[in-house]
């Protein structure tokens, strides 16, 4: 019982921050005050997640794909940490 609650908490904190780097991207496209605190809170929760995908991948035409691979690991690494979890508990 208590571990499909942990394997829950561990999907829904990775859910979560994808769904975070996702609003990150819309908010690219509509002027805000980076400093308002909602705003700070998302670039500060993704911000360590996106920067070496930023290094990685240089911006393309000022199309930035960082976090489309960003996304792509962070599921990846959730369907590992989930698989690996389900096999512990």
């Amino acid at each position: 019982m208590i571990g499909y609650q942990i394997i829950q908490i561990v999907n829904a904190a990775f859910t979560v921050l994808i769904y975070l780097i996702i609003g990150r991207c819309l908010l690219s496209f509509i002027k805000h005050n980076p400093y308002q605190p909602i705003f700070k809170f998302v670039y500060d929760v993704t911000e360590p997640i996106m920067a070496p995908f930023r290094k990685l991948l240089p911006s393309a035409g000022g199309m930035d794909f960082s976090p489309i691979l960003a996304v792509l690991a962070l599921s990846l690494v959730q369907k590992l940490v989930i698989g690996i979890l389900q096999g512990i508990f």
